[in-house]
């Protein structure tokens, strides 16, 4: 009998990679929600799996040699499940140090940038009082432009963001980049860019991890999340 994957989540972008994963590699999972708006992310329980207070995170109960382990960190966790699976991870060393390569890209640079793109541009405005700044604004939007820039450049010389291969690179990338709207970008210039958008947004596992609890993805709007989001 197969035993599913305790998946800690909230419908965001880190939260989307996992759920995303686990789809793609047809393993069983249970879901638990982490309202992060409500603060459950800093619940003791919650601590002893993920230390860093931020979701996502997983319990493998067959996890090493048969034995219970726990994951934080969405890079950690794809990597993870790419090795328990042997799926999405590339066929040689070279196809493995692309994908990680491009992981770290991700979580180094695009998941930082745009999330700090989206909190200036979408959520600072809307503080009591508004924290509308034009430096933090240019800054973060010019530098997910960048980066954006710099994924339509691989992307016009390979099919997915590792190579010719989709992987857990694809998977980390997808969340943020499918919401450049949101960061105040532009797909016009970037067509290699919007290309991969439209591949890695037609895949049934894709569909399927990005639609779990959609309903309740909010927009944070109100003191209560606010508070507890940015610990004003």
């Amino acid at each position: 009998m197969t035993h599913p994957i305790d998946l800690y989540f909230w419908p965001t972008p880190n939260g989307w990679k996992v759920s995303i994963a686990l789809e793609e590699m047809e393993l069983p999972y249970t879901t638990h929600l982490i309202n992060i708006g409500n603060g459950d992310q800093f619940e003791p329980n919650f601590l002893k799996i993920a230390p860093n207070n931020r979701m996502p995170a997983i319990v493998d109960s067959k996890g090493p040699d048969g034995a219970p382990i726990s994951v934080f960190e969405s890079g950690a966790i794809l990597m993870y499940l790419a090795r328990k699976t042997g799926q999405f991870y590339g066929n040689t060393e070279r196809d493995r140090i692309a994908v990680e390569e491009w992981l770290m890209w991700q979580m180094g640079g695009v998941g930082p940038m745009a999330g700090q793109a989206h909190h200036f541009l979408k959520y600072a405005p809307q503080m009591d009082p508004p924290q509308n700044l034009p430096y933090a604004k240019d800054r973060y939007r010019a530098e997910v432009a960048r980066l954006y820039g710099v994924l339509n450049r691989r992307l016009a010389e390979n099919e997915y963001v590792a190579g010719d291969f989709y992987s857990i690179a694809d998977m980390s990338v997808w969340g943020w980049a499918s919401l450049w709207e949101g960061q105040q970008q532009v797909l016009q210039d970037k067509p290699h860019f919007a290309r991969w958008l439209e591949v890695v947004s037609s895949r049934s596992g894709v569909q399927a991890g990005r639609a779990l609890h959609a309903d309740l993805r909010g927009d944070h709007r109100d003191k209560q999340s606010q508070g507890i989001l940015f610990r004003r």
